[in-house]
């Protein structure tokens, strides 16, 4: 007996990115209070230290909702992401807050890179900064399909229309220079909630949604390829390890046709769906060697089930007994990636040493961790002109262009296919620290 089990499909994922002093954490907090995500237990302790900070009548410092750090809410500034989650009557969100700090580039990288969204917001008194244009540049490198520019503080500027149309024009022609295609732009007061879960009174000549009607109605996407149109994206389960569980009694007595087959004898091979779905009866190849076999059964959470999607965690039986092991692939049949020792790359450095030509390395894509070298560097992004220089070496925050040999075969893809298939990251051999964040080009 078994059962159709498919993911979440209303979850999505997205970041707020932006200046220092943009008002980030406080337009979470808004979203949250307003969209009635937040604890009473937890509003009154807000409550309190808004009090004890001099907010008066009741009004609320809303930056403490998601600033959860001692020294973040000491400084009024976010250091590390902040991950939060909460639901509307339509939507799940997995919140990713981000610091806006240059120092902090790094974190931002981290929470953007599986965005669905990214929300960057502009101070409208201000209008696009250097830090604006690098979290734009960012999100342009790491191909999130949404993005959202909110120019905040649209009170302290009277809410003017032409104080917010000059700076949506600096936003669209920094879009325009980085190839953003999807770009949202629309005013909010985050102290205010202006725009932020309603609409407001106050933009009468603004007729766009609101910051969390837009986030509702936006198509969350798992994948990253260039035609929307193309059809769902072929499987890819990156192996985890390999069951083989032995059933205690035998299946003919248990109580019922489920209980039968929980106790049944079986080997299949367990991992986390990264992209696409995956059928009984589908034909599917393993990388690296590249069999072909057919998937005879599907468990979630210990249950037999039809079929599964991304991002499940589940375990496959195959038809055939594989010589198979964790780090390998299980793809759609006809889809498999071809096995690669050279890498064209972009990486982002996120230690505090830097990444030099000749450097040992180990390379982990998806359950595969190998050795590699660090062939050559190309050049590092600068942020601010917006093109690649040449260089030698990435420091800490730096985004450059890099080439990897490896010691063995990854199956890897270009980013620009493959959220997934593309991304990896570069380890310290010694210490397992991350080194960098890495996207394949081409």
């Amino acid at each position: 007996m078994t059962a159709t089990l498919t993911a979440q499909p209303t979850l999505f994922r997205f970041a707020t990115a932006g200046s220092v002093d943009d008002g980030k954490s406080t337009l979470v907090g808004r979203l949250l209070h307003d969209s009635k995500a937040i604890l009473a237990d937890q509003l009154e302790q807000v409550a309190r230290t808004s009090a004890e900070r001099g907010f008066a009548h009741g009004a609320f410092d809303f930056a403490l909702l998601t600033d959860g750090l001692r020294a973040e809410r000491e400084q009024g500034i976010t250091i590390d992401v902040a991950y939060r989650y909460f639901s509307t009557g339509s939507r799940s969100f997995i919140l990713a807050d981000c610091p806006g700090h240059v120092q902090y580039t790094r974190n931002m990288v981290t929470g953007a890179t599986t965005a669905d969204a990214v929300v960057v917001l502009v101070d409208g008194r201000k209008g696009v900064l250097e830090q604006t244009r690098r979290h734009l540049a960012v999100v342009a490198l790491l191909r999130v399909p949404h993005v959202i520019v909110a120019v905040n503080k649209i009170d302290l500027i009277g809410f003017s229309a032409d104080a917010f149309a000059d700076v949506a024009a600096q936003a669209r022609s920094v879009a325009t220079e980085l190839d953003i295609d999807d770009l949202h732009v629309l005013p909010v007061s985050a102290l205010d909630g202006d725009n932020v879960v309603d609409r407001s009174d106050r933009t009468p000549w603004y007729d766009g949604p609101s910051l969390l009607e837009l986030l509702e109605t936006l198509p969350a996407t798992g994948s990253l390829g260039d035609d929307p149109h193309a059809g769902p994206e072929p499987l890819r389960l990156p192996v985890q390890l390999v069951l083989r569980p032995q059933g205690g009694l035998s299946p003919e007595l248990a109580a019922d046709p489920v209980e039968a087959e929980l106790l049944r004898d079986y080997r299949a091979v367990a991992g986390r769906i990264s992209s696409g779905a995956v059928r009984v009866g589908d034909r599917v190849q393993l990388f690296p060697s590249g069999i072909a076999t057919t998937i005879t059964g599907i468990r979630s959470s210990g249950r037999p089930v039809d079929e599964a999607v991304a991002p499940q965690s589940v375990s496959l039986e195959l038809a055939d007994e594989l010589d198979t092991a964790r780090g390998a692939l299980v793809v759609t049949e006809g889809t498999l990636p071809a096995g690669r020792r050279e890498a064209d790359v972009e990486l982002f450095n996120l230690d505090a040493r830097p990444i030099t030509p000749g450097q040992r390395v180990l390379v982990k894509h998806g359950t595969t961790t190998v050795q590699a070298i660090v062939a050559q560097i190309e050049s590092r992004y600068d942020l601010d002109a917006l093109v690649h220089a040449p260089a030698q070496t990435l420091h800490t925050n730096d985004i450059g262009r890099a080439r990897l040999r490896l010691a063995a075969d990854l199956p890897l893809e270009p980013y620009a296919s493959s959220r997934h298939g593309g991304s990896f990251l570069v380890i310290h051999p010694s210490d397992g620290a991350t080194l960098a964040a890495g996207i394949v080009r081409g």
